[in-house]
């Protein structure tokens, strides 16, 4: 009888254990089939699939912000998530859910926080104060360490791009009518990438609050 353990398909752990390339495929078909255990799931839970009561998609001009914002790199610094913590909670209000994010692609999510949580910003400050923080934020915040974004009060929005890209949020599942899309360059039209932005964080988790 032999004393070698063995696997299935005649594989035995000594085999396994001494060839570098087997050890690596199979630690990887370990991780590939628990990650879709885990994700798959999600893709037919209503709670991550459906929006929340009274989210709407994002306007013209707040698709544009959150495009800027996207551009700008603000999203390595700011996460969007609020962790189900209570010092959390009590700090920044009710914590995220998947159906406050449902027409985001791709969704601004994260756990990396170096500045503060922006799920909640929406309504918190006034459009002037925005203003004055994006173009010299330690007016606002002495102790800030983010860099000014200036230029934005000077660029206009690139209103002509926009048609295309809500088309393709539609394609993602936004629910855009033609004429909305239709519009969209007319609506903002003359607006600064600076209003843009403010647009898009005065949305950000409006309709949990």
């Amino acid at each position: 009888m032999s004393d070698k353990n063995t696997t299935g398909g005649g594989l035995s752990h000594e085999k396994i254990e001494t060839s570098n390339f087997l050890m690596i495929v199979l630690i990887l078909l370990v991780l590939l089939f628990g990650g879709l255990v885990e994700i798959v799931p999600l893709f037919f839970q209503k709670s991550t699939t459906e929006p929340i009561a009274g989210l709407k998609p994002y306007t013209a001009l707040q698709v544009a912000g959150r495009d800027i914002y996207v551009r700008e790199g603000c999203y390595n610094c700011h996460s969007q998530m609020i962790r189900p913590f209570r010092a959390e909670t009590l700090r920044y209000g009710p914590y995220s859910v998947a159906g406050e994010s449902v027409y985001d692609h791709p969704f601004q999510w994260g756990s990396k926080r170096t500045g503060p949580d922006l799920a909640r910003v929406g309504g918190k400050y006034s459009d002037e104060w925005h203003r004055i923080h994006l173009t010299n934020p330690r007016d606002v915040v002495p102790e800030s360490n983010m860099p000014a974004y200036s230029w934005l009060e000077k660029n206009t929005v690139d209103a002509d791009s926009l048609p295309a890209h809500m088309k393709g949020l539609r394609t993602l599942g936004a629910p855009y009518s033609d004429e909305e899309i239709a519009k969209a360059s007319e609506e903002v039209k003359g607006k600064t990438e600076l209003e843009a932005v403010i647009a898009y964080l005065q949305v950000l988790g409006i309709h949990r609050k």
